[in-house]
């Protein structure tokens, strides 16, 4: 466009006659190139801020394993309480019954 805006000032210029027609030419020239510059130093709004790059494929799958391992360990966890609360009341069922023959004996 600016190659444009250069022939035809170029030929504006090299009329023999200074008229009212070639000075409008000149004008209209001017505020095309003008308005050219202008386009070109306005730059669209830009972010400010930093954005952080986002995690790699790698990253995910070692969050996705610390997740399984921690499940798979709340789940022996779980299972171990269970145990162990199946385990209490067993013996607290055997001390029950050992308290009541106590009892009866005496």
């Amino acid at each position: 466009m600016s190659d444009a805006l250069d022939k035809a000032e170029a030929a504006v210029r090299e009329a023999q006659t200074d008229t009212v027609a070639v000075q409008l030419a000149l004008a209209a020239v001017e505020l095309a190139k003008a308005a050219t510059v202008q386009q070109q130093t306005v730059q669209p709004h830009a972010c400010q801020h930093q954005h952080k790059p986002g995690r790699s494929a790698g990253e995910w799958i070692g969050i996705a394993c610390a997740v399984c391992v921690g499940s798979v360990g709340l789940a022996f966890a779980s299972l171990a309480l269970a145990i162990l609360g199946g385990v209490a009341a067993i013996v607290a069922l055997i001390l029950r019954d050992l308290w009541r023959d106590m009892q009866k004996k005496r």
